[in-house]
C-alpha cells in the first residue's frame, strides 16, 4: 500500500502556520449546517494524501452517502490508505458497496461487534441480544492525522439537509491541533479491538466478490436534478476556499477528547465509563447548564442531579424532541414520565417542533431544504457560558451504559455562549416550552407564534393513536434499553 507524506497535502500546508501561531491549542470550527458538514467531509477526502480513518454508527447508501463513498474511493485511487470502521447494525443494504470498497488495494473495511453469520441477523438478535444490543455509536472523520470532524452526525441525506422526508438538526466540529492525535489514537484502539472484524472474514467469498461500479453510480446521482440543486447550494459555502487559504475562522481553545474505550462492551452495563470523564471535564455548573439531547431519558438519578443544581440557583435548561418530531417513540415514552418531577424541581423544558410548524431553527439553516419535517439529532451541553460538549453522547441509559460514545469538551466561551444564547432566542421559537398547569399535575405546551402564544393541553402534533402507543410503551420495563 503506497502513501505520500501528509506534509505535502494542501490541508497540512494550510493549517501548519495556524498551529505554529497557537502552540498547545486546538482550532475548532462549528459545523451548524448540514450542507457545510457534507462539504467539510468531501474536502477532507479530496485533499487527503496519506490516510483517511473513518468511524461511524450509520453510513447510508443514499445520495450523500454514495457520494462520500465515491470520494473515499477516489482518495484510495490516489494512494491514500483508507480504513473504514462501521457499526454492524446499520450496514443492511450497503453490503455490496462495502465489498466494492474493501476490494480496493488501499481500503480496508471492518465491522464492529458483528452478527455471525451476517445473513442470519434477526436470529442473531434473538439469540445473542445481550451482546448485540451494545453498539459503537462513535462518529469521526480524520484525514492525514491533521484534521478531524467529530459530532452527532452519521452519514446520510437526513444529516446533510438532503432528506426527502426528514432532516436532522445537528451539530459537529472540524478540529485541528493536538486533539486530532487523540482521536487518531482512539480510532487505532477501536480498529485493533477484537470486536472489529475484517469484512472479508464475515462475508462469503461469493458475496465479498460482488461489485458495483461506484464511480458510475456516483456519476448517475450527480446528474439527478435534486443533486444538481444540492451542489449549487453547496457552492455558496466558502468553507473549502477558506480552509485551504488558512482563512477559516477557527476558535483556538483547549479541547479534550472524552470517549469510551472499546472494552466497554466487555464490561457490565452498570459500570462507569465515559460518564465520569464527561462530568469531570465539564465541571460542576455554578450559574447555568444548557442541555441539548435528541434522546433524553434522565432516569431518577438524573432528575435528582438536575434538581440539586436548581436548588443551588443554577439555571438548568433542556431541549429534546417533542413527540411529533422524535424518530424513536420508545425514547419519548421513557422521557415523558420525568417531565413533571423536572418541572417541579425548577428545570426549564423545551421540546423541538417538527419542521412543518416551526418558524425558527436552533442552528443556522439557509438554502437547500427539501424535507417536509425535521427532528433534533444534536448532542451538546454548555456550562456557565464557558465550556461546551459536542459529540455523540445523549443523556440516556443507552449512551451511559450500553453504547460506546465520544465527543469533545471545549473551553470555548464563544461556543458555550452561542448555545446559551440559542436558548434565549432561537429555541423558544423552534420548540414548545413545557409547563405545569395551575393544578400542578397537568402539562401545558406553549407554542410561540407571530400572532401570540398558543397553549396546547395535550401532546401537540401527535394523533390519538401515537399518544396511546407511547403511553403503552411507558408501562414496559425497558428504560435500561433507551
Amino acid at each position: 500500500m503506497t502513501t505520500r507524506p501528509a506534509s505535502t497535502s494542501p490541508l497540512c500546508r494550510a493549517i501548519a502556520p495556524l498551529l505554529e501561531a497557537h502552540p498547545g491549542l486546538d482550532g475548532v470550527y462549528a459545523l451548524h449546517e448540514g450542507r457545510s458538514a457534507f462539504a467539510a467531509r468531501i474536502l477532507l477526502a479530496d485533499t487527503a494524501q496519506r490516510s483517511l480513518d473513518l468511524q461511524y454508527y450509520i453510513w447510508h447508501g443514499d445520495r450523500t452517502g454514495t457520494l462520500l463513498f465515491d470520494a473515499v474511493r477516489r482518495a484510495a485511487d490516489r494512494g491514500v490508505r483508507v480504513r473504514l470502521l462501521l457499526d454492524d447494525t446499520n450496514t443492511w443494504g450497503v453490503e455490496t458497496l462495502l465489498a466494492t470498497l474493501d476490494a480496493h488495494a488501499n481500503i480496508e473495511v471492518r465491522l464492529f461487534n458483528p452478527l455471525r453469520p451476517p445473513r442470519w441477523r434477526l436470529l442473531g438478535v434473538l439469540t445473542d441480544f445481550r451482546r448485540l444490543n451494545r453498539r459503537m455509536h462513535n462518529k469521526s472523520f480524520t484525514a492525514d492525522g491533521a484534521a478531524t470532524i467529530v459530532g452527532g452526525r452519521n452519514i446520510g441525506d437526513e444529516y446533510f439537509e438532503a432528506g426527502e422526508d426528514v432532516d436532522f438538526a445537528d451539530l459537529g466540529v472540524l478540529a485541528v491541533g493536538p486533539v486530532v492525535t487523540e482521536v487518531q489514537g482512539l480510532f487505532e484502539r477501536f480498529w485493533e479491538s477484537r470486536h472489529s472484524v475484517p469484512l472479508a472474514m464475515l462475508f462469503s467469498a461469493a458475496r465479498h466478490a460482488a461489485r458495483v461500479d461506484l464511480g458510475a453510480r456516483a456519476a448517475e446521482i450527480e446528474r439527478e436534478p435534486a443533486t444538481v440543486e444540492y451542489r449549487r447550494v453547496l457552492r455558496l459555502t466558502t468553507l473549502e476556499q477558506d480552509l485551504l487559504a488558512g482563512a477559516l475562522p477557527f476558535e483556538w481553545a483547549r479541547v479534550r477528547l472524552v470517549a469510551d474505550e472499546p472494552v466497554k462492551l466487555d464490561r457490565p452495563p452498570e459500570s462507569v465509563t465515559m460518564n465520569a470523564s464527561l462530568r469531570s471535564a465539564l465541571g460542576v455548573p455554578q450559574r447555568a447548564l444548557q442541555v441539548i439531547s435528541s434522546y433524553f431519558v434522565p432516569t431518577p438519578g438524573g432528575v435528582w442531579a438536575f434538581a440539586a443544581l436548581a436548588r443551588q440557583g443554577v439555571r438548568v435548561q433542556v431541549l429534546t424532541n417533542a413527540l411529533e418530531a422524535t424518530d424513536v417513540a420508545a425514547v419519548h415514552a421513557g422521557y415523558a414520565k420525568y417531565r413533571r418531577p423536572l418541572l417541579r424541581a425548577g428545570v426549564t423544558l423545551f421540546e423541538w417542533r417538527s419542521h412543518d410548524s416551526a418558524p425558527g431553527r436552533l442552528f443556522r439553516r439557509r438554502g437547500f431544504v427539501q424535507a417536509s419535517a425535521a427532528s433534533l439529532h444534536a448532542k451538546a451541553f454548555a456550562v456557565d457560558g464557558e465550556r461546551a460538549y459536542v459529540g455523540s453522547f445523549n443523556l440516556d441509559p443507552r449512551s451511559a451504559a450500553l453504547n460506546t460514545e465520544m465527543g469533545f469538551v471545549i473551553d470555548s466561551p464563544a461556543l458555550a455562549g452561542g448555545i446559551a444564547r440559542a436558548f434565549e432566542a432561537r429555541v423558544p421559537q423552534a420548540a414548545y416550552e413545557v409547563r405545569l398547569a395551575p393544578d400542578g399535575r397537568s402539562l401545558r405546551w406553549v407554542e410561540r407564534t407571530p400572532e401570540g402564544d398558543v397553549i396546547h393541553t395535550r401532546e401537540p402534533g401527535a394523533g390519538l393513536a401515537r399518544r396511546a402507543f407511547v403511553r403503552v410503551l411507558s408501562w414496559l420495563p425497558v428504560e435500561w434499553l433507551l
